[in-house]
């Protein structure tokens, strides 16, 4: 017998036809990918469907695939930043995670789906912030917790730890200024010292 994961799965692809790349479950979670050329419609299809009725979106997040993989058996070969729309049914009590990959890697865009869930906007300026992405029809796209003189997404694989720029108070001039970081790089590595009958019950015993 079908679980409700299952069928969900099933309704979803069906709804969605050849627009829908693919539909995994992993961990009891849903998880479909769509182009990003088919976004739009896609969310429209997942909200208004009376089958469906996905008609909040809870969160939007974005994603750099750059190292994932790294170091393992294979690594990712697909386009790098992704956007993730957590969506619920209120109507049918399930939930649903979408998967958009947008085309270009040094310039990525997808549209906005403010149109269909208006709760992304704050989630799509912070995406675009952190992230980069851009996202075609967003009324007010700006920094949302970065400084608007901020250099760079820091939620990007490749963003240096110690940041581009920093900034700091100048007494002379009277104003925060901006300045080559002056703090070197590092990794810095745990250190872990333990005594040599630490966890050992015999050890307790001598103690």
């Amino acid at each position: 017998m079908a679980t409700r994961i299952e069928i969900l799965s099933t309704v979803v692809q069906s709804a969605l036809g050849d627009q829908c790349v693919s539909a995994t479950i992993a961990l009891g979670e849903l998880t479909v990918v769509a182009k990003a050329e088919n976004l739009l419609t896609v969310a429209q299809k997942l909200r208004d469907a009376p089958e469906l009725k996905f008609e909040q979106l809870l969160d939007l997040c974005g994603m750099d695939y750059s190292a994932y993989g790294a170091g393992g058996d294979s690594e990712w070969e697909g386009q790098r930043y992704a956007v993730v729309y957590h969506l619920l049914s209120i109507s049918y009590n399930c939930r649903l995670r979408l998967r958009v990959f947008a085309a270009d890697d040094d310039f990525p865009v997808l549209d906005s789906v403010i149109g269909v869930w208006p709760s992304a906007n704050w989630y799509e300026r912070e995406a675009f912030d952190l992230y980069g992405v851009m996202f075609t029809g967003h009324p007010d796209l700006r920094r949302l917790l970065t400084d608007y003189g901020f250099i760079g997404h820091p939620f990007r694989k490749d963003f240096p730890l110690s940041g581009n720029v920093e900034m700091r108070y100048d007494p002379e001039k009277q104003r925060v200024i901006y300045q080559p970081v002056t703090i070197e790089p590092r990794e810095i590595t745990p250190r872990i010292i333990r005594e040599q009958q630490y966890g050992n019950s015999e050890g307790f015993r001598k103690g």
